[in-house]
């Protein structure tokens, strides 16, 4: 404080120093920021005005024992927490594991015991970018399973995955498409929590009854103000699927990101939707290319451009280096992938250096998944392909917009 009454005794006010902000509506700026865009990006509609049913990712509060690179292993850890004859101290120090408000071990150990149905809950969640782990998704060992949204992606869906707000200075790329349930720090450690829609919600078959039998068939989750408004323009209804893509690439626009980095980084992200029925379907098919792309299903990650190349029988991941002149990542002194261009080893996804992180977390482990880990760096090279095409076209897509 007396450092700077002291600056104010020894300077003098001059207004040529300052800059004049107006705050503008809704959130009222006090300092500088780029609000040139802000009237016209407050009419789009907001994803979670899109895709109504929509949530944060799962908090398992105990990851190391919850979620795991291998079913059988997982399974191993969920045997011995229900085998009533192992004694508790041992498995809160064997796994981590400690009582609290929440969390009851004994309590918790005792009803799973009593589940005849215990093995169902073994399934998928994308854990971190391109990372698909397994985990026991069961009320006695997750903290937050989000039920109620999370169910949907238990059956045959796809959903899009985005933030509210962060608090990091990266650039702003939040968004992926997932089969499966996510984590609710997939894209960040700490900084931003994820949220969750899915394409499609299924009838919940647990609370079915004989009054509340309504919905027989899985519906889309759009709202209804999106396929009318759409089909007035295009004189068609789109499927589900092809406005979901739509939206993917549109997110996926570069100039999108950048023009509105402002507004993506304090709420939902906004969707301009065109009235030009054929542009939406040229950006829907790069939108369907990407969501193929980032869900290894793509028929281009066939011939990976990256391979796993060293001699010697090492294949533990010791420490990850990436030697630019080389184009290569080593996981440890004698084995390394190549044909990495920088582009790609310095993307990210969220707040993650996607190549970077998906090796870092299995440290010590071995690389056991090398096929996969190519295609996921073919995934990303052909992203950025992708993405300059979409800004070719992004452009013209603000030029035809709907009108809400």
């Amino acid at each position: 404080r007396q450092e700077k009454y002291d600056w104010l005794d020894q300077n003098v006010f001059n207004i040529e120093n300052y800059k004049k902000i107006k705050p503008l509506s809704p959130w009222y700026f006090f300092v500088p920021r780029n609000t040139l865009h802000i009237q016209k990006y407050l009419k789009w509609k907001k994803i979670n005005e899109i895709f109504p049913i929509n949530n944060v990712g799962i908090v398992t509060a105990r990851d190391k024992f919850a979620i795991g690179f291998s079913q059988n292993i997982l399974k191993n850890r969920i045997r011995q927490f229900r085998d009533l004859l192992l004694d508790n101290t041992l498995l809160k120090e064997a796994f981590k594991l400690k009582d609290t408000s929440t969390f009851k071990l004994d309590k918790f150990r005792k009803e799973l015991a009593k589940d005849n149905n215990w093995q169902n809950y073994f399934k998928l969640i994308t854990y971190r970018p391109f990372d698909v782990r397994h985990i026991y998704y069961s009320k006695w060992v997750i903290e937050r399973p989000i039920y109620n949204t999370m169910r949907h992606m238990l059956e045959d869906n796809i959903a899009i995955c985005f933030v509210r707000q962060y608090s990091g200075n990266a650039t702003y790329s939040h968004f992926i498409v997932s089969e499966y349930m996510v984590d609710n720090r997939a894209f960040f450690s700490s900084k931003g929590i994820i949220q969750l829609a899915p394409l499609y919600l299924y009838p919940d078959e647990k609370n079915k009854n004989l009054f509340n039998h309504t919905q027989t068939k899985k519906e889309p989750n759009i709202t209804p103000l999106i396929f009318k408004k759409l089909n007035k323009y295009y004189d068609r209804k789109p499927t589900p699927e092809e406005i979901l893509y739509y939206i993917y690439g549109v997110f996926y626009s570069n100039i999108y990101r950048e023009t509105y980095a402002e507004f993506l980084n304090i709420d939902f992200p906004r969707v301009p939707f065109t009235s030009n029925y054929d542009l939406f379907i040229e950006m829907g098919k790069l939108g369907k290319e990407l969501a193929a792309l980032h869900l290894l299903k793509s028929s281009e990650l066939g011939s990976p451009i990256a391979k796993y190349q060293g001699s010697g029988d090492n294949d533990r991941i010791e420490k990850v280096i990436y030697k630019e002149d080389e184009q290569r990542i080593y996981i440890n002194k004698e084995k390394y992938f190549e044909g990495v261009i920088p582009e790609v080893w310095n993307y990210y996804i969220g707040g993650y250096q996607v190549l970077h992180k998906y090796l870092k977390d299995r440290k010590n482990r071995m690389m056991d998944d090398a096929p996969r880990y190519c295609r996921i760096v073919t995934a990303l090279y052909k992203t950025i392909e992708i993405q300059k095409q979409i800004d070719n076209i992004y452009p013209e897509i603000e030029k035809n917009l709907v009108k809400f």
